[in-house]
């Protein structure tokens, strides 16, 4: 049996916290909650994550897109994921900049993020393991 993908998970919002990690961790992953992007910086100093889902604005205004910056820092990499219902075309740019894989709006439409991260996980197994869909042989 493979080992569950971790995910960390940063919302200031406890409701969309509880929600989203109750939802992650039924479609099978392992789930750390972080409540503030301060609070989500510390944990990526301390371990690594196969994926960081954080919200955009918290206890500052685009203290999401620190986060993001942090978790492409890693190695290896996770996938990064934003979310935020406070889209700009500068957040948004920022967002490329920085590297982030899948930027969602809210409210967001869960079976398109679940499909984006299983998605963007795999496209990060195949880069990892050296096997593109096109080196595929089977």
């Amino acid at each position: 049996m493979s080992k569950k993908k971790s995910i960390l998970l940063v919302d200031d919002e406890g409701s969309v916290l509880l929600t989203l990690s109750m939802i992650f961790m039924g479609e099978g992953y392992s789930v750390t909650p972080a409540e503030s992007g301060a609070e989500a910086l510390t944990i990526l100093k301390e371990g690594g994550f196969d994926a960081v889902v954080t919200d955009l604005n918290m206890e500052k205004d685009d203290i999401g897109l620190e986060v993001a910056k942090a978790a492409v820092m890693k190695d290896p990499r996770p996938v990064v994921i934003v979310f935020t219902g406070y889209a700009s075309v500068h957040n948004s740019k920022a967002c490329l900049n920085i590297g982030v894989d899948y930027m969602a709006h809210k409210p967001v439409e869960l079976k398109e993020l679940i499909s984006a991260l299983e998605r963007l996980l795999r496209a990060r197994e195949q880069r990892n393991s050296g096997r593109t869909t096109l080196d595929r042989t089977d």
